[in-house]
């Protein structure tokens, strides 16, 4: 379960202040695959990082009881210099996978990410390619309560992507997500709930389909 209690974020512009939440307050109920949709600029990525823990609000408090990864793919937290396997090791390092548990999950991403001796050059070598299929792979490694998806994975050619889905549909049978979303079908797919994000506010919808038709009204 997730619970915000009187959240406010907002982040400084050119223009001055810009608030994207003013003290919220939401209940989001457990061991659902929770979709958040809203408008473009509505806030939908920072409820996320929020949620996730990557970001922090400027007051109030937002407590879970569950493990989060970081946004499935992301590919900015590289270090470049460093190669491929080395920043691997590096989050198993901070994720507490030692030993044989690191050597696993260097192994199996690896396999899965298929770029042979690329993973010991430096990731700032790699194509965009690449560092999405080492990012994807790298976050299948690790087991969580909830993964988070900012849109739709796209991650290499049609096979890749089969591969990458298959795997991905295989971690939801005993894990959750939170995916933001433009796309109503992959709601519809994958989602049981609707975060609704509109005007700073945000609107629980338990019927996934009252919650599209929120959003396209």
């Amino acid at each position: 379960m997730f619970e915000l209690r009187n959240v406010t974020k907002s982040y400084l512009t050119p223009k001055g202040r810009r608030y994207i939440f003013r003290d919220l307050s939401l209940a989001i109920p457990p061991g659902k695959n929770i979709g958040l949709i809203g408008r473009n600029g509505a806030g939908k990525s920072t409820l996320m990082r929020l949620l996730g823990g990557a970001d922090i609000p400027d007051s109030g408090t937002i407590a879970t009881d569950q493990s989060i990864s970081w946004p499935v793919g992301l590919t900015g937290g590289f270090q470049g210099s460093m190669t491929g396997r080395e920043n691997i090791k590096f989050v198993c390092r901070v994720y507490g996978a030692t030993g044989d548990a690191m050597r696993e999950k260097i192994r199996f991403v690896e396999e899965f990410a298929e770029i042979g001796n690329w993973i010991d050059e430096p990731i700032k070598t790699y194509s965009s390619g690449m560092r999405s299929r080492v990012a994807f792979g790298l976050s299948m490694a690790f087991d969580f309560d909830y993964y988070l998806i900012d849109e739709v994975m796209s991650v290499g050619d049609a096979q890749f992507k089969r591969k990458s889905t298959e795997l991905f549909k295989d971690k939801l049978q005993k894990s959750k997500v939170v995916l933001v979303t433009h796309s109503m079908r992959e709601v519809e797919n994958l989602c049981d709930i609707v975060l609704h994000v509109r005007d700073g506010q945000v609107q629980i919808y338990e019927d996934v389909q009252e919650g599209i038709k929120a959003y396209k009204a």
